[in-house]
């Protein structure tokens, strides 16, 4: 399935009216089924399903390793990806907008890393961020994140959804052995807690940002030792908390 589809459209602009055609976000759904048991439908972008659906579990807490996962399959004409661990697990299904609540907080160990950042490369990275994704440029109608050491974007993902393009980005980092300590992540989209949870679970030490953080992921970020930086936009940004690692 193609990521993205054209429409014949309708253009307003004052009071000329035009037709042109126009570049579409693809949505696709995807049910994960785990130990033969459906566990959720996803609507999510088409693309690194295994990823997603091994992101998801992690998040969940229902896969802590890659070795408790005996197989994986996908039938991308289905949309659905068939995860066996080692363990079998009494699941009922879950909604599909299930997120990891920041009540799972209290037991997260605080991420203790001494990693630090000069501003700019931050200023660096989030530029070659904006400029990564062709189907935002095309469409306007996706979220993008990615993993980064101080110079460089390592992996780059992005969904319809801003927890599946996290959950995407951290499903291949398992799938393929990439580790995530002493990283950084950069994301288009808003810090929420869920989203701060996730990137906690991770180790990753700084989370980067051109939108805005509520006021629970900034909290949370403190109690947790992660830095939280928003607004990142041409050479400005906003540093929330444990901001000495920025120097």
């Amino acid at each position: 399935m193609d990521n993205t589809e054209r429409f014949s459209v309708i253009r307003v602009i004052g009071k000329r009216k035009s037709e042109i055609e126009d570049i579409v976000v693809t949505e696709a759904q995807l049910t994960i089924v785990l130990n033969s048991q459906k566990l959720a439908t996803l609507p999510c972008s088409p693309k690194d399903l295994k990823s997603l659906a091994i992101g998801f579990l992690f998040s969940l807490g229902l896969v802590k390793t890659k070795e408790e996962i005996k197989k994986v399959n996908l039938d991308d004409s289905k949309g659905i990806v068939w995860v066996e661990t080692e363990k079998h697990k009494d699941l009922q299904p879950l909604p599909f907008n299930i997120v990891y609540s920041a009540a799972n907080s209290q037991d997260q160990p605080k991420v203790e890393s001494q990693i630090s950042v000069a501003p700019h490369n931050v200023f660096s990275l989030a530029e070659e961020f904006q400029h990564r994704s062709e189907i935002f440029i095309s469409t306007g109608g996706i979220h993008s994140v990615a993993l980064c050491d101080k110079k460089d974007i390592l992996v780059f993902k992005e969904d319809i959804s801003r927890n599946n393009a996290i959950d995407k980005l951290f499903g291949e980092c398992i799938l393929k052995d990439i580790p995530t300590e002493e990283r950084m992540v950069v994301t288009s989209c808003r810090i929420s807690s869920e989203v701060l949870l996730k990137v906690a679970k991770r180790n990753i030490p700084i989370l980067i940002s051109k939108s805005a953080p509520t006021n629970l992921a900034v909290r949370l970020a403190d109690d947790l030792g992660i830095t939280l930086i928003g607004f990142v936009r041409e050479k400005r940004m906003n540093i929330y908390t444990n901001e000495w690692r920025v120097i």
